[in-house]
């Protein structure tokens, strides 16, 4: 297999850190792309099936906590429609996608804080919450077939 060279962005936790500077072009994306993405789910949700598991990619997430915008905005609207048909809110199978380069560390560092902040507003209803990081490139295949319920990358977007 041959490994492409790509460019990546600055990782850590310093001052210059993508992690650290990020938020304003993160928010942009997720503000573009929240009815688009809202849609979707919802309409995966629509289908006769009551998921126990649900998997969850984003491809070319972001750095540190700003990655798990997106994420905890979809298990809140998969959350919220569970509850309204009166079912329990499935596990989640969250896959985050970088570059090899970029900095996986400072993603892991923000999980425990993602998973208090969203069991403190879900409460005791909140499923088990799995995550996974998978570096490559998403120009390649990263994922066995039939493994994913919802793809989602912030790149996709385009403003008209």
């Amino acid at each position: 297999m041959e490994v492409v060279q790509l460019p990546h962005t600055k990782g850590g936790i310093g001052e210059t850190s993508y992690a650290n500077n990020s938020l304003i072009q993160v928010k942009k994306s997720f503000i573009i792309g929240k009815s688009v993405r809202d849609e979707a789910i919802l309409d995966l949700l629509s289908t006769s099936s009551i998921y126990k598991s649900l998997s969850i990619a984003d491809l070319g997430c972001s750095s540190g906590p700003n990655t798990f915008i997106v994420v905890s905005d979809l298990m809140d609207t998969v959350h919220s429609k569970y509850s309204l048909l009166g079912h329990q809110t499935p596990e989640f199978l969250v896959y985050l996608n970088d570059l090899p380069r970029n900095d996986f560390n400072s993603v892991f560092t923000s999980l425990q804080g993602f998973h208090d902040s969203f069991k403190e507003s879900i409460g005791d209803e909140f499923g088990q919450c799995f995550v996974f990081g998978v570096p490559g490139s998403f120009y390649g295949r990263l994922f066995p077939s039939n493994s994913l319920h919802f793809v989602h990358s912030s790149s996709s977007f385009t403003r008209k």
